[in-house]
Parts: structure tokens; sequence; C-alpha cells
């Protein structure tokens, strides 16, 4: 009797030893509303930049899908280079997921990686002052306003989420940008896209984001 009253508590926790205990949060933790600051920083020391805000979903406090909505404004007068001014001002989405990568998911902060597509359609003036004319030996100009682009693009992620008190969360990330289809217009490449930044075939940026749990 005391054998069998042995193997089955030897048995019983042989059975606790492999048994996952049971993850009491929920599958949905609420969700967050976020605001981008370098954006609008930009907006004030230079002549491009954008406002953002973000829907994030909090499922498990694991995977994160997110919603991002953005106004991307440039006026880029006199180029270096090309001598031409650029106008334009045009909305941006980006939809994608986050996961978090820490080992406990649980907790206030989160590390988190995760990727994002984004599309654009935007109006460009570009305009050339001043453009001399050697045969009459003059000064004029030529400009095309309201020309149609567009751009579809796909973002890699990194970021860092920490609680500052209550529901205020701040928080860094640093975006990965790779175009992936453009349609740039009958001029050429513009020197702006709204939402991807200086335009090329890649690009890298950073947000700061004030962030708030519902």
């Amino acid at each position: 009797m005391l054998l069998l009253m042995g193997l089955g508590s030897t048995r019983a926790q042989v059975t606790k030893m492999f048994t996952m205990e049971k993850d009491s949060i929920p599958l949905f933790c609420g969700f967050s509303v976020s605001f981008d600051l370098v954006g609008p920083a930009m907006l004030m020391l230079s002549d491009h930049g954008e406002y953002e805000g973000a829907l994030r979903i909090n499922l498990h406090d694991q995977w994160f899908p997110v919603f991002e909505l953005g106004l991307g404004h440039a006026n880029h007068e006199n180029d270096e280079v090309t001598k031409l001014t650029y106008k334009t001002t045009a909305p941006y989405f980006r939809l994608g997921m986050d996961w978090n990568i820490l080992r406990k998911k649980h907790q206030s902060n989160r590390i988190y990686a995760g990727f994002r597509y984004a599309f654009t359609s935007y109006k460009v003036d570009i305009i050339r002052e001043n453009l001399p004319d050697p045969i009459w030996m003059s000064q004029s100009g030529f400009g095309i306003k309201d020309m149609s682009c567009n751009m579809h693009w796909l973002e890699a992620v990194l970021g860092i989420d920490a609680k500052v008190f209550g529901p205020l969360h701040l928080g860094w990330t640093v975006r990965y940008k790779r175009c992936i289809s453009s349609n740039d217009g009958t001029l050429g490449a513009t020197w702006y896209v709204p939402g991807f930044g200086i335009n090329d075939k890649d690009n890298l940026a950073a947000n700061f984001n004030v962030i708030i749990d519902i």
C-alpha cells in the first residue's frame, strides 16, 4: 500500500513538472493610441515632415496589429543640385503587426519587432525659376502643378515601449523602409514622398511616440 501511494505521488509530481501552467491573461487586452513627435519637430526645423498617429490592438501582450495614419508635407525650395522647388501635402497609411520579443510578456515595458505595408497617393508641384535661356539671353521658368504620383513600400520595425505612469507610455521605433513599387509622374523621381521621406529605393527613419493605453 505504501509503495503504491509513493508511486502515485511520484507520478503526480512528474505530471505537474511537465504540465504548463494555464495563462490567465485573456486574448484581447485592450488597445492603445500613439502620436509621433519627430515628424512635427522636423516640420519646425526643416522643409519636410509629418503628423502621424497610430492605433495598436493588444492581443495577449504578445501580438499587436497596428494601423498608422499620417499627413506628410514638404516645401523644398531651390534644390542645391537641380534648382527645382518641390511642394506636396498628402496623407499616407501603414498596416502591419508587432511582436513582443521579451521572454516575460505580461509586464509594462516591451521590446518588439514588426513589419508594415505602406501606401501613399500624392500630388506634387515642381517648379524651376530663373532658368537661363542661351538663345534669347534671358531668364524664364517652367513648372508642373498637381502631378499625380504614388508609392508602395515595406518597413521593418524595431521598437521599445516603456511605461511612465498609469496609462502613459513613451516609445522609440527605428524603421528600415524599402520601396516596392512607385509611380513618379512624368518628370522623374520627386524629392519627397509623404510617409516615406526623401525619395530613394530605401530609407532609415526613427519615431518618438507618446502612447496611451486604453
